[in-house]
């Protein structure tokens, strides 16, 4: 009799141990009343830093209610992109909001939510170029240097469709550009919603925008493996802020108007 009672009490404290692991993100975010988000700030105008040094941008703006819907306070962690995907794994915050383009390679390492915008790999490229470069595949050349913010698609896009230009990528997006600004680069490779922007933000009137986008990447909030419950409230709280018009709201003041603009440096 002992020992069976022995064995049900193990029995009962794996299940209890299971439920503990079992709980999600979301779910600790509303006991603790904050919702962390992991941003790399640098990606108009997704994230990025205003004259006052407050990050600002159409993703988070989507954040900023989602943690209204939960009722809890957003709370933004800096972080590099290179390193946000294992700063995820060691719980510096509970899920990445930063442009992350839904790739099979992070698939395998954690969980995406659905899209919440779909963009594509476009080009930046030196004013002198524009009657000798139409598309990407001109480019894939040793004649050219290439360039784009490591880490990203972009740069993944640039050494596996560009593969034999010579490459050289950056920390941050505008310091690429301007290397093409500056006549040391032939092109940037980066998302067509920041191209759009940095042709005349950061250009000086020397870049030409090739804006017909080349590859299909879908941008996705990203979870730990198994954190299916987040998932589900995540994905209905896009489906419902697409169907109530907020959605539409958030998207034409970053998208459509441009005041923005004059908010940043």
């Amino acid at each position: 009799m002992n020992k069976y009672l022995s064995m049900l009490l193990l029995g009962v404290m794996a299940m209890a141990a299971v439920g503990s692991a079992q709980a999600g993100a979301i779910d600790e975010a509303v006991k603790r009343g904050t919702l962390r988000v992991g941003m790399d700030p640098t990606y108009m105008p997704f994230e990025m830093t205003n004259k006052r040094g407050e990050i600002i941008g159409f993703e988070v703006d989507l954040l900023k209610a989602m943690a209204k819907s939960m009722g809890v306070k957003l709370e933004l962690v800096s972080t590099s992109l290179d390193g946000i995907i294992p700063a995820l794994m060691t719980d510096k915050f509970d899920m990445i909001g930063s442009g992350l383009t839904l790739t099979q390679e992070r698939n395998l390492r954690i969980n995406f939510s659905d899209p919440f915008i779909v963009v594509g790999q476009t080009l930046l490229i030196r004013k002198e170029l524009a009657d000798k470069v139409k598309t990407y595949k001109d480019l894939n050349s040793e004649d050219y240097r290439i360039t784009s913010k490591v880490g990203t698609t972009g740069e993944f896009v640039a050494r596996k469709l560009i593969a034999k230009a010579q490459y050289h990528g950056y920390d941050n997006e505008p310091e690429a550009v301007l290397d093409v600004v500056n006549g040391k680069a032939d092109a940037f490779i980066y998302d067509s919603p920041y191209n759009v922007v940095a042709v005349d933000k950061v250009g000086n009137g020397k870049l030409v925008y090739l804006d017909q986008p080349f590859t299909y990447e879908p941008l996705a909030f990203g979870l730990k493996k198994g954190d299916y419950d987040s998932l589900n409230f995540i994905n209905n709280f896009l489906r419902q802020a697409r169907e109530d018009g907020s959605y539409d709201r958030i998207h034409k003041k970053w998208f459509v108007n441009k005041n923005w603009l004059d908010e940043m440096q």
